[in-house]
């Protein structure tokens, strides 16, 4: 809990907020409801995150999606002034930067999905791919209006009084 919200709850909640207009969860280990988002499964959730990422992408890929706004449940630190923003970036790759260091999310057209799920791997997702676009990819600054610190461990969350 953070604030009194589960992480994956106010992931959807800041997502929505900015400009999403729906929101698919990809779950592994735990398995539940997730209010205002679709949710789909990954069975090889142990492999790393390259596996719900190419879950995610395979399950957007009979929709009209054409853009996907790729993210963690663990950044508390985002805010949907920053997903807002780069909503509004019309390059075919957008990542956030936090005093230009790349970060997350990560927008990817649909051109993109195919080679970007070949190329995610264990816990290194799709950075392989992100590293190959070079100045393709657009980097938006958000580090004014969001913050890149995210939750490992238990440890990590700040103390609620």
């Amino acid at each position: 809990m953070f604030h009194g919200e589960r992480l994956v709850d106010r992931a959807v909640r800041v997502l929505r907020e900015g400009g999403c207009d729906s929101v698919l969860v990809v779950l592994g280990a735990w398995q539940g409801d997730i209010a205002d988002a679709q949710v789909v499964s990954n069975p090889d959730w142990a492999s790393g995150m390259g596996s719900s990422f190419r879950v995610g992408l395979d399950a957007l890929t009979d929709t009209a999606a054409e853009r996907a706004l790729i993210t963690l449940v663990d950044l508390p630190g985002l805010t949907s002034e920053a997903v807002a923003r780069i909503l509004s970036t019309p390059a075919t790759a957008v990542s956030a930067a936090y005093d230009g260091v790349r970060g997350h999310p990560v927008m990817l057209a649909r051109t993109h999905w195919t080679a970007a799920a070949k190329s995610a791997d264990g816990d290194r997702g799709a950075r392989v791919f992100l590293d190959a676009l070079g100045d393709d990819l657009v980097l938006v600054e958000v580090g004014d209006v969001a913050s890149a610190d995210d939750i490992d461990f238990a440890t990590d969350l700040p103390l609620e009084t």
